[in-house]
């Protein structure tokens, strides 16, 4: 045990810039993330017309929110750290990127040699030293959703939203001097600037505001504008916002008005953690293998969809899909694909992200984002 907690434990004992909960909330919002790719890989395993099937759709669409959960957590703090003081935007930028790029790196690399091993899957154009090598040159670059390149990790798309921000925030603080402002005139500037992207934004870029969430959720902490609903209310406003998520929405707008409802549920469910530790949802998103999950999260990201369809591929081999089609082995299938997931991401996070992107630091002002 004391192993585990060695190589899994990231809290700081009583820093507020690493919160217990964050880091449970972070593993919620994985898990969320599971789920899609876990629906979406077991529908030959699935009556389709079945009450579980309907269920298996629901969950499809609320495990989307949770990369919305995890821009608002970035919003957080990276705005904190920001807001706080200034800083060398080099040095800065440096930390972003070694953050971010050798877990990666790693897992694009096995992506590539499996589209050599596999040319079917691969999603390189031909030919390679013209299309492909421009393809994932821009990859790379994490270009892919920003400007509608289709991403050779498929959730990789949201890293291109994170660099955005990454980039955006500093500028914004550093052009308007907003450090000198008043905490109403911040909040009221990035009011004023999520209605501008609802208004002008298209489709998933809507949930660039989910930043915006994170950074009133920065300011209302620190500074305790407000003080949160019981926590029995905000869990009853993260289950409505959330059961919105599958609701078909016809009418122009539907995708920016979900993206508000998510904004809000997800603030609150937030605020509510970071004020309060000591109550029934504090203590559960500080829930120990919770919070583990949320600490390799990132490394558990890039690769569970790629174990998932491996473990599928080979599922279908010695299990035909049309003798094992029922509610009850998709309700069987699920816990055991997510632990099978668990060894892959457990490996890439010693290996690479721990001793590469994670390092603590002592200042004040420091997280782990």
């Amino acid at each position: 045990m004391n192993w585990l907690a060695n190589k899994f434990e990231l809290s700081r004992g009583g820093s507020r810039d690493n919160l217990r909960p964050m880091e449970g909330l972070r593993g919620f919002a994985v898990f969320m993330v599971f789920l899609v790719h876990f629906v979406t890989l077991s529908e030959a395993w699935m009556p389709s017309q079945s009450i579980s099937a309907k269920i298996a759709y629901d969950l499809h669409k609320i495990g989307n929110s949770g990369v919305d959960l995890f821009f608002v957590l970035s919003g957080y703090l990276i705005y904190g750290s920001l807001i706080s003081r200034e800083q060398n935007f080099f040095v800065y930028m440096k930390r972003r990127i070694q953050r971010i790029y050798p877990v990666f790196l790693v897992v694009l690399i096995i992506y590539l040699f499996l589209s050599l091993v596999s040319p079917s899957d691969s999603k390189i154009p031909s030919p390679f030293f013209f299309s492909g090598l421009n393809y994932v040159l821009n990859n790379v670059l994490l270009l892919p959703c920003m400007f509608s390149v289709e991403p050779i990790i498929a959730v990789s798309w949201s890293l291109s939203y994170e660099i955005f921000y990454y980039l955006a925030i500093p500028l914004i603080i550093w052009l308007t001097g907003m450090r000198n402002w008043s905490t109403r005139e911040r909040m009221l500037f990035f009011l004023l600037l999520m209605v501008l992207i609802m208004v002008v934004a298209s489709g998933n870029h809507t949930r660039l505001i989910m930043f915006i969430s994170g950074i009133f959720l920065f300011e209302t902490d620190k500074h305790r504008l407000m003080i949160p609903p019981r926590a029995w209310v905000c869990l009853l406003i993260l289950i409505a916002g959330l059961a919105i998520m599958p609701v078909r929405v016809t009418v122009s707008g539907g995708i920016t008005m979900k993206a508000a409802v998510l904004f809000v549920c997800f603030y609150w469910l937030c605020f509510s953690c970071f004020c309060d530790k000591t109550s029934f949802l504090g203590k559960s998103f500080s829930w120990t293998p919770l919070r583990w999950l949320g600490n390799m999260s990132y490394s558990y990201y890039l690769i569970h969809g790629l174990t998932l369809k491996i473990v599928f591929k080979i599922l279908a081999l010695v299990m035909i899909p049309a003798k094992y089609n029922s509610q009850a082995f998709f309700w069987l299938l699920m816990p055991v694909m997510f632990l099978i997931t668990l060894p892959p991401a457990t490996a890439l996070f010693l290996l690479i992200e721990r001793p590469f992107s994670l390092v603590t630091r002592r200042k004040a002002d420091g997280v782990i984002a």
